[in-house]
């Protein structure tokens, strides 16, 4: 096999790879002004990171389209890891393709983690503006949906405990 039928493969893996870098990046810089509570800066990372995302979604779909491409033409399930072709490709590709598939999963790994972490902070402060504007004005509840679809108020737990009995 010709070495540079492989370099379309390698260059969707680099895109790929850069681009949940820049994730990482971008969510580690969140982190960042969320504790600096720069809550501007935070909705600018936010939209940068939909971008990043969304970019980065259509990277691994090119891959994996190529990837599925691939299979078919080697007689194998369309839905195969790549990994579980590696084989298929000539030896000296193979620890290139290796380290690019451990190091993307690497970084999707700890993207997951942060953007996990970067939620419940989020959360968190949510929370926390909440019961400060409930203990501020406790006439004034947050308005929620009911399951109806009607605007109601959040009900406080003594009336849940009086509802359920």
């Amino acid at each position: 096999m010709n070495a540079r039928a492989f370099v379309p493969l390698v260059d969707l893996l680099r895109a790929e790879l850069a681009g949940y870098g820049g994730l990482l990046a971008l969510f580690d810089e969140q982190q960042s002004l969320l504790w600096r509570r720069e809550v501007q800066a935070v909705a600018d990372t936010s939209l940068a990171i939909e971008q990043i995302a969304a970019e980065t979604a259509r990277h691994r779909l090119e891959r994996e389209t190529w990837v599925a491409r691939f299979a078919a033409a080697h007689h194998r399930p369309a839905d195969s890891t790549l990994r579980s072709l590696l084989t298929l490709f000539p030896e000296d590709q193979q620890p290139l393709l290796g380290a690019l598939i451990d190091e993307i999963n690497h970084l999707l790994h700890r993207v997951r983690r942060r953007a996990r972490q970067n939620h419940s902070i989020l959360a968190r402060a949510v929370e926390l503006h909440r019961d400060a504007l409930a203990s501020l004005h406790p006439a004034a509840r947050p308005r929620t949906y009911a399951p109806s679809g009607r605007v109601g108020s959040v009900t406080g737990p003594a009336a849940t405990l009086q509802a359920a009995g």
